[in-house]
């Protein structure tokens, strides 16, 4: 197995960063409490979501987290659940499109959600994953 590069480590960690405060964000969506101080545009779309939108931002966050977790731990099926991932964000994408039309956050996310695909693929074709 070769040694990854510096970068493989700063990739991984920032991705998990990013994926983290998704999931900050997913749980806090969840509570009621939470979302009754959000400004009421947003409760209006949090409490309007349909169940599948909802799961795919949970598979999406959460999918993501698990993911760089595997990919610090050099893990090929770390690319599993980055397609994982990057399914939910498109899910959630789909939605967003749908309520609000096109958001840069929205675009940004998917083009993260990518970018972490694409350099985990990377990473195992250079043997770095096991």
């Amino acid at each position: 197995m070769n040694t990854p590069h510096f970068s493989f480590w700063v990739v991984a960690a920032a991705g998990l960063l990013w994926n983290l405060a998704g999931c900050m964000n997913y749980v806090m969506q969840m509570n009621p409490d939470s979302v009754a101080q959000m400004p009421e545009v947003y409760q209006l779309i949090i409490n309007g979501r349909p169940a599948w939108a909802t799961g795919c931002f949970a598979v999406a966050v959460f999918g993501g987290a698990v993911g760089c977790i595997l990919m610090l731990l050099r893990r090929q099926v770390a690319v599993y659940l980055f397609v994982l991932s990057l399914l939910g964000i498109i899910g959630t994408s789909a939605f967003t499109v749908m309520v609000a039309g096109i958001d840069p956050v929205m675009i940004m996310t998917l083009l993260i959600g990518a970018a972490l695909l694409w350099y985990c693929t990377i990473a195992r074709r250079s043997g770095w994953l096991t």
